[in-house]
């Protein structure tokens, strides 16, 4: 079997990607209410600050801060998975169940990366808000509802015509 190395800091700032198993499912998106009830409910017994998010149909992307004397982002994915997984069966989803007896709902995994410094933490939060766009569901970055961000634009700090891309006079760079 793997042995996965975390990268756990007191205080730390990361960047997650967490996956449901089906890649061609909608249900985030379907069910967002959910979602954010259990990053809610997460965010009240152990707090975290959301500094960016995207939220797509099968995937998500977003940048954590934990607190200063906490390192335990793998607890909180745990319990946003367990409690999503609850509301949608609740809901009336049908979730089949592995040989183990969890439900196949998501990807047992994540991916993490200890954001480095301000210019990692740009570049992440670009892919995030760009990543609608990426994977194809609009062709705007502000034309997708479940992303940062609007309160990135609402807050000032951005653009709402801002794309992501790097452009020069003959246009987008690699072009």
């Amino acid at each position: 079997m793997v042995s996965y190395r975390r990268n756990y800091c007191l205080g730390g700032c990361y960047f997650f990607t967490v996956n449901l198993r089906n890649r061609k499912s909608k249900i985030l998106v379907e069910y967002i209410e959910l979602l954010r009830c259990a990053m809610r409910r997460v965010q009240q017994e152990q707090y975290y600050e959301i500094k960016s998010i995207v939220i797509l149909p099968e995937h998500l992307h977003c940048i954590w801060q934990l607190p200063s004397k906490d390192a335990n982002y793998s607890q909180r994915w745990k319990e946003i998975k367990k409690y999503f997984t609850q509301g949608v069966k609740q809901a009336g989803v049908y979730l089949e169940k592995n040989n183990k007896g969890e439900y196949n709902l998501w990807q047992r995994r994540f991916w993490e990366h200890t954001i480095r410094d301000e210019r990692d933490f740009e570049n992440h939060v670009n892919y995030i808000h760009y990543n609608p766009v990426k994977h194809g569901y609009v062709k705007r970055v502000k034309d997708w509802p479940y992303s940062s961000f609007h309160q990135y634009v609402k807050n000032g700090i951005i653009l709402d015509d801002w794309s992501g891309i790097e452009t020069n006079e003959k246009g987008v760079y690699g072009e």
